[in-house]
């Protein structure tokens, strides 16, 4: 293990021996292990968007071991699904690739502006599975946010004791804010911040606007002169308000979107100090063989190998 590794692994003073053990397999594993970095692939779409919206671009994406295959061939650091994707393929794929098992989820079938994701998966499940870590969905801004916090809580606490890792997805999200606000400056730092003050290990918020939603935050920010005006600005802003840079973060790769901002978004990611990227939509709604060549160029980016 490495000094960086070993760096890491001493903001969770904290943890048992089996999660620090756990947190060090995503860091080690695949092209970006023992560089802190980390890139992992998470097909939870088609439960949050439907089948067809996720796979029809790309229809070898419906069977659960594509994803298995494109994650290890690719050399993610990890693989992130909801119970019956990971179930799929486990079996055949077990040992290959370090897995976190999305225990909650939410579908679109209904308009729902103050959503409430349904627990889908438990501790036990990611244990029988072999998973490294346990992930979970958080919508701050929601009129619900204060059930989710406290399974999250409960969830996070049998997680830890059984030597996982905790993921957070920490999406703001509600009739409170705007569209805009959803990923506002101000509203995605107090995201990451909510995350890791519930205990997540690995934090997972979107890139954030320049734009400011709270009147009081805009203040702040406006008097003491808080640099946002770049996306790598941005970016280190929010690892700072992750205990500074002692909490992972990792950036939401979105709706697939042109390579060049994609590119573009991985080197303000790295250069404003953030730890990856976890990237579906972008990845699997491609052929293989393009995928793989996106994947690693991202990893080259983070790795610095590319410029």
């Amino acid at each position: 293990m490495n000094e960086r590794i070993k760096e890491i692994l001493s903001w969770y003073g904290s943890d048992n021996p089996g999660t620090r053990t756990n947190l060090a397999r995503l860091l080690s594993h695949g092209k970006l292990g023992g560089t802190g970095r980390l890139v992992i692939l998470p097909v939870d779409q088609g439960f949050e968007h439907g089948p067809a919206r996720s796979f029809a671009p790309n229809p070898p994406g419906y069977d659960p071991h594509y994803h298995f295959e494109l994650a290890i061939e690719a050399g993610c650091n990890a693989y992130a699904a909801p119970l019956g994707f990971l179930e799929g393929g486990v079996t055949r794929y077990a040992g290959q690739i370090p897995l976190i098992l999305k225990l909650n989820n939410h579908d679109v079938l209904h308009d729902d502006k103050d959503p409430l994701p349904a627990v889908t998966g438990s501790v036990r499940d990611a244990l029988r599975l072999g998973c490294s870590a346990i992930g979970y969905t958080i919508y701050p801004g929601s009129s619900h946010c204060v059930p989710m916090y406290e399974q999250l809580r409960a969830i996070a606490e049998e997680a830890k004791a059984s030597g996982l890792a905790v993921v957070v997805w920490s999406y703001p999200r509600g009739s409170a804010l705007s569209k805009e606000g959803e990923t506002a400056m101000d509203v995605v730092a107090y995201a990451a911040q909510i995350a890791a003050q519930l205990g997540a290990h690995v934090i997972k918020v979107k890139l954030p606007t320049a734009h400011l939603e709270q009147a009081a935050a805009k203040k702040v920010y406006e008097a003491e002169q808080i640099p946002i005006k770049t996306l790598s600005e941005r970016v280190r802003h929010v690892v700072q308000s992750s205990f500074a840079g002692r909490r992972i973060v990792i950036f939401s790769g979105g709706a697939k979107s042109d390579d060049k901002n994609v590119f573009e978004e991985a080197r303000a990611i790295r250069d404003g100090g953030g730890f990856g990227s976890i990237i579906g939509r972008n990845s699997f709604q491609r052929p293989k063989p393009e995928a793989i060549k996106f994947l690693r160029t991202v990893m080259g980016i983070y790795a610095g190998e590319i410029p």
